[in-house]
């Protein structure tokens, strides 16, 4: 079996300007990786072209050894429900339910049990049962990451997941993320602008002049 998770090729992507060109970028099993760049440089734009949501103006894109525009949109579904975990800056979390209710939903549509050591180690399990409207920014967001780490993905995709949580809990969460992949062989790709957090990755680049490079 290839250890490739994802492998993009030649990525060059536009919208009234050039963003970035000729791209290449790979992340294998047990491997996180780290994208900074200043705000409009295109990294979160790049992180969707790698997870399904976009698709770029040049290149190739694989994902688990497929390529992955070139799937039928049931597939791509399919890799969004059961393989591939995406954690935002914004939670979208369902506001009328409760943490727990949250958490299950994911649970449910992937098939996947609730592992009881993530709510522990994210520090939610007192908050289960309240509604998401009663709980700060930063419980919010540990839910949320609850909520995709509950279907096991085999990877992670993660658009500045700590850019609104304090230094502390920001630490914890990117010692939760780590662990799973360290865990479970899952890959974990982050984009932030956070310099520090991402140095705790693997590998960190930069995305700036239309190019990335290592940090």
């Amino acid at each position: 079996m290839s250890q490739m998770l994802l492998e993009a090729t030649c990525i060059s992507h536009s919208f009234d300007y050039t963003l970035f060109t000729d791209i290449d970028f790979t992340l294998e099993f047990y491997e996180s990786k780290a994208i900074v760049g200043r705000s409009g440089s295109g990294k979160s734009t790049l992180l969707h072209i790698f997870s399904t949501f976009m698709k770029p103006d040049k290149g190739n894109v694989r994902l688990f050894g497929g390529d992955l525009y070139r799937l039928k949109a049931y597939e791509i579904e399919a890799l969004r429900r059961y393989h591939v975990g995406m954690i935002f800056q914004f939670h979208y979390l369902f506001k009328g339910m409760t943490a727990m209710e949250n958490i299950e939903v994911a649970s449910m549509l992937s098939g996947e049990r609730i592992e009881e050591s993530f709510l522990k180690k994210l520090e939610i399990k007192e908050l289960l049962y309240q509604r998401i409207g009663d709980l700060s920014g930063g419980q919010q967001q540990r839910v949320s990451i609850a909520r995709v780490l509950s279907k096991k993905p085999r990877l992670i995709f993660a658009d500045e997941p700590t850019g609104n949580l304090d230094k502390e809990t920001a630490a914890l969460v990117m010692d939760v993320l780590l662990e799973y992949c360290k865990t479970t062989g899952a890959g974990l790709l982050l984009v932030t602008h956070d310099e520090e957090m991402a140095e705790r990755c693997a590998k960190a680049y930069r995305l700036e002049n239309k190019s990335l490079k290592l940090l």
